[in-house]
């Protein structure tokens, strides 16, 4: 009930005369199984195969050739955290949290990143993500550079994002 109708702890504690904590206690139980189980099935990680095909999607759908993702952040709107102070308050003068995604030609995230605290700029966050800790440590399955089309130049392949992300090789 909670997830699809947004119902309030309290209000899930009196429908079911349960406890507010033991409310808040079987709501993460769930998200964590729902997480544990959807998420190899409809965001495993990438391999590099994967990675090729979503570089032929990109240059068939946007003509840009080397390209695995594209990268941004986005605010998700909540109510200020109790105790929380101005951690969660963004530039745009709302609470958020934000959700960093790398998503394919076609919109569909590749991987995700959720939780930084609003104040946290899109170059921030994407530092701390665990993203960047397998790109810097050439665990994430990177396909190796390849030639351009009618061409000797060989490129590597690239994440597109906007100039808040670290132009890195």
């Amino acid at each position: 009930m909670f997830l699809s109708t947004g119902a309030s702890y309290a209000a899930l504690a009196d429908s079911f005369r349960l406890g507010i904590s033991t409310i808040h206690y079987i709501i993460k139980e769930v998200w964590k199984a729902i997480w544990e189980t959807m998420v190899p099935l409809h965001m495993p990680v990438p391999t590099a195969d994967m990675l090729l095909a979503t570089s032929d999607e990109f240059y068939l759908k946007w003509n840009f050739l080397n390209c695995v993702g594209s990268i941004d952040g986005k605010h998700i709107r909540l109510k200020c955290p109790s105790n929380s102070g101005s951690m969660y308050y963004n530039y745009k003068h709302y609470y958020s949290i934000v959700l960093q995604g790398l998503a394919d030609a076609w919109y569909r995230f590749i991987a995700i990143d959720v939780g930084a605290y609003g104040k946290q700029s899109d170059g921030g966050i994407y530092r701390h993500s665990s993203l960047y800790q397998l790109l810097s440590s050439n665990n994430f399955k990177m396909p190796n550079a390849r030639k351009l089309p009618l061409s000797d130049v060989e490129l590597p392949f690239v994440i597109l994002g906007d100039e808040a992300y670290l132009l890195l090789s």
